[in-house]
């Protein structure tokens, strides 16, 4: 192989997966981008070279099935018709009909129902202790996006197991046992939408899944499309919550009055989403790099998003921090869909959270889930008085 900046960083390590900033900084130091032989692709650690990797059309997301085929199959469906995996022109068509749904105005009429589900799910907690992810971060986005979508409240619980065994696939190197639950989620995730799109195709309501069912996509993309929406409508706030809460309560901090500020910081200081690939469709130059027509690069969003170039005391927790440039939604076509409305679940939940235990702390030791790509906590318990 040509003469490239390379480096040794071990994705998979508990140190690296416990806090992977420090290692992050170390690498931007020597290189903006350098090619990672165990994964076989690039890796970007500053936020121009991880903005350029999200905004260059020569680089894209090229689908490939995972191996073997046949295993794999029900994994492989799911992911082989989602906008996300593909390229303009499908891309394009793949995102048009859900993007125009919701536009319809299915986000802002559920304001008032994140506001009623976060205040049921407050009462019932105990001010003594209770753990912040199990009861609140978790079912909150999941019944949210289920009312959005049309899918019964009674499935949350499975929609949340399905949906992160599913996601453990986009580690670094799943195992034998992350496989297998995997393909049994996306059967069975796969077979309860085949249900409700056929449902609403003969008796329509005012959902997302009646929108998308009325459309002229295949039912394979329809069930894609909601999959896809379950799971990212869900999974990164549930991260992107806990992560940020986590980081405050470690450093006594509280939101200002500008919540959605706060927020928007919560999104950048520890990135849910923390590595995210591409494939180069030409060659392209990427911080001073060469990548050739067909290497895969990642663009590090958490890297990125602690670039000390970009953001003034980037290991610090900023409440009020303004400007705010962090890529944790990403740019260019591939832009989150669901980033409307991720800000105002997040803004929604956090708010109430506060309101009813204003002093709200931390009462153990969180646990991490304990993976790379998508960064998150098991558990955190709090406690606090309540208003």
């Amino acid at each position: 192989m040509r003469s490239v900046p390379t480096t040794s960083l071990d994705l998979t390590s508990p140190e690296v997966v416990a806090d992977p900033y420090p290692h992050f900084a170390a690498e931007r130091a020597r290189h903006p981008v350098a090619w990672h032989e165990p994964s076989g692709m690039f890796l970007t650690f500053d936020h121009a070279s991880v903005g350029a990797v999200q905004r260059d059309r020569r680089l894209g997301r090229i689908w490939a099935d995972r191996q073997p085929a046949d295993r794999l199959e029900p994994f492989n469906l799911l992911h082989r018709n989602q906008m996300m995996e593909n390229e303009p022109p499908e891309h394009t068509r793949l995102r048009r009909p859900v993007a125009s749904a919701f536009n319809r105005g299915h986000i802002e009429r559920l304001r008032p129902r994140v506001r009623e589900l976060a205040a049921a799910l407050l009462a019932d907690l105990d001010p003594s202790g209770f753990d912040v992810i199990a009861d609140y971060a978790e079912p909150l986005p999941v019944l949210v996006i289920a009312d959005l979508l049309g899918v019964p409240r009674s499935y949350a619980p499975a929609l949340r197991a399905w949906s992160q065994a599913i996601v453990r696939m986009y580690e670094v190197a799943p195992s034998d046992a992350v496989v297998d639950a995997a393909v049994t989620a996306a059967t069975d995730f796969a077979a309860l939408v085949r249900e409700l799109v056929a449902d609403r195709r003969s008796r329509p309501t005012d959902d997302l899944i009646s929108d998308l069912a009325a459309t002229e996509l295949s039912d394979d993309e329809v069930v894609a499309a909601v999959v896809l929406l379950l799971n990212a409508g869900h999974e990164a706030s549930v991260n992107v919550f806990g992560n940020g809460l986590t980081a405050m309560l470690r450093q006594g901090l509280r939101p200002g009055p500008d919540v959605p500020a706060c927020v928007e910081e919560m999104l950048r200081f520890d990135s849910a989403l923390q590595l995210f690939e591409r494939t180069a469709i030409e060659d392209v130059s990427i911080g001073g790099v060469l990548v050739e027509e067909g290497q895969k690069i990642a663009a590090l969003l958490g890297a990125a998003n602690r670039d000390p170039a970009v953001f003034d005391r980037a290991d610090e927790f900023d409440v009020a921090r303004d400007p705010n440039p962090h890529l944790a939604f990403g740019v260019g076509v591939h832009f989150c869909l669901g980033a409307p409305l991720a800000r105002m679940e997040l803004a929604e939940s956090v708010s109430s959270l506060w309101s009813t235990f204003p002093d709200l702390a931390l009462t153990a030791e969180p646990e991490s889930r304990g993976t790379f790509v998508l960064r998150g906590f098991q558990r955190v318990k709090v406690g606090g008085r309540a208003t």
